[in-house]
């Protein structure tokens, strides 16, 4: 079955086909390094890290831009407010972003461009639209004519005239057109600067991606991703700015946008203060958890994320479900484990072919947890009900479901860690929320496990419900006994 995906430039499903098959050139807009980054940021990314897992699973050899913003009126801004330099901002801002990537599992791209890295290869750029006449200078700003790109608003749905109604000149700005956007801007007292032709200044937001995109996969590549606030104005600059020089059906054949969050219904915005930070949300839920849940809504829909405040934390009862949903998966995963130990089976689950179907539809990850799923119940059915099929049978089948598991967990990045280390991490994280010492389960087990052997079988069972009156569950498995928290 052919990849399809949904085109924001023709509004439909088309079937995925590269220029260059089977390479696919892939840039998605990075991280403008200012402030932390939020729940907003972490579907950006995890939604098209996801996508770059599937199309390598499919076999496309795919180079994977992504870039960061270094360089913006809000880095220089924060930068001033904070009273140190906007490289030391930004160095400490990338390094916190890296850290919540690492922690929801974002592997990094091929290619991780900074702006301030490729000033030579914005200005040449903007030389060439000056000199074909779709850019001028302004008193040492340079601005795009937007009048001299007819197809300009396609991206968005919008005519010129719709989109002129709507524009106005912000102060300071010396442009022809209100809706004329800057390729560069003219040095202000104290800010960085770089030369160029016109005079000394800075690049504007959107000549970078123009300049950086055609560096590593050239005039034309495949896929442009990006988040859905970004597909006007910054995306269709983008278009207008490159296929300007190299004409029409040039830069990227396709065009992707996530959904937004919204917060308590609202957009989630950083302006507004309606905002909540990544590493607010994995000081009380694992971050593994906040994956799976940013992947169990179909990555076009909005997601609208309630928000609780419980013992001093940010609790999201959408998160907290799925952190139930990844224990089911590895506790699953751990029976098997103990069952099957280092076998290796030839078979391969039916499911898998039917979580690829679902990712082929449009990145439907939402369908593919739901195969996931169905692969969990039916390994745990066969453990459960050993005699429900021959043995040979049920091997095979047990072999096919972990792997299927797990290779279906890889390309959603998740299922990643070893099960007893995601399990103890969440009993610990629930034995501090509950306010239980783990040590004391641990001794009460130690002494359960004493009376069953001196065969003192109403002591273990005492032990055993004076845990299940603390909602602790203890399970006497071929590994040995282990204990969780019921939920």
């Amino acid at each position: 079955m052919a990849i399809r995906l949904f085109d924001s430039l023709t509004r439909r499903k088309v079937e995925l086909e590269p220029r260059n098959p089977p390479h696919l050139g892939v840039y998605v807009c990075g991280v403008t390094v200012y402030d932390r980054c939020h729940l907003g940021h972490a579907r950006v990314y995890v939604v098209w890290d996801t996508v770059i897992r599937h199309l390598r699973a499919r076999g496309y050899d795919v180079t994977y831009v992504r870039n960061i913003t270094d360089v913006d009126d809000k880095i220089i801004q924060r930068a001033g407010e904070r009273g140190i330099s906007t490289e030391a901002l930004v160095e400490e801002t990338i390094a916190e972003m890296q850290r919540d990537f690492d922690a929801l599992g974002v592997l990094p791209p091929d290619v991780e461009p900074r702006a301030t890295r490729h000033i030579p290869e914005m200005i040449a750029h903007i030389e060439a639209l000056i000199a074909q006449g779709t850019a001028y200078v302004s008193e040492g700003d340079v601005y795009f004519a937007v009048d001299r790109f007819a197809d300009y608003g396609a991206l968005s749905g919008q005519s010129i005239d719709e989109l002129r109604a709507g524009a106005r000149v912000e102060p300071g700005e010396k442009k022809r057109n209100p809706l004329d956007f800057a390729l560069w801007k003219a040095a202000k007292p104290g800010e960085p600067f770089w030369e160029a032709p016109w005079g000394r200044g800075r690049p504007g937001w959107h000549i970078e991606c123009s300049a950086m995109s055609s560096k590593y996969l050239g005039p034309s590549f495949d896929i442009h991703t990006g988040g859905p606030d970004l597909l006007f104005p910054h995306h269709q600059n983008e278009i207008a700015q490159s296929q300007s020089l190299t004409g029409p059906g040039t830069f990227s054949k396709y065009w992707m946008h996530n959904g937004y969050v919204n917060l308590r219904g609202e957009k989630m915005a950083k302006s507004t203060g309606n905002v909540v930070w990544i590493r607010q949300v994995t000081e009380r839920h694992d971050a593994e958890a906040l994956r799976l849940y940013l992947l169990s809504i179909h990555y076009r829909s909005p997601i609208n994320i309630e928000i609780e405040a419980r013992d001093g934390n940010l609790f999201l009862p959408g998160v907290a479900e799925a952190e139930r949903r990844l224990e089911y998966f590895y506790t699953t995963l751990q029976r098997l484990d103990d069952l099957l130990a280092d076998a290796r089976g030839e078979d391969r689950s039916p499911l898998v072919d039917g979580f690829g179907e679902a990712m082929d539809d449009d990145f439907n990850s939402a369908v593919a947890l739901a195969t996931m799923g169905e692969a969990a119940t039916r390994a745990n059915q066969l453990l459960d009900e050993p005699k429900a099929v021959p043995k040979a049978e049920r091997r095979s089948t047990l072999l096919a479901l972990r792997q299927g598991l797990r290779q279906m967990g890889d390309e959603l990045g998740l299922l990643a860690r070893p099960p007893q280390t995601y399990l103890l991490a969440r009993r610990a994280r629930l034995a501090a929320a509950r306010g239980v010492d783990e040590a004391q389960v641990d001794e009460l087990l130690s002494q359960r496990a004493q009376a069953r052997a001196a065969k003192n079988f109403a002591r273990a069972d005492e032990i055993r419900t004076q845990l299940a009156e603390r909602d602790i569950e203890v399970m006497d498995t071929p590994a040995g006994t282990r204990w969780r928290f019921r939920d």
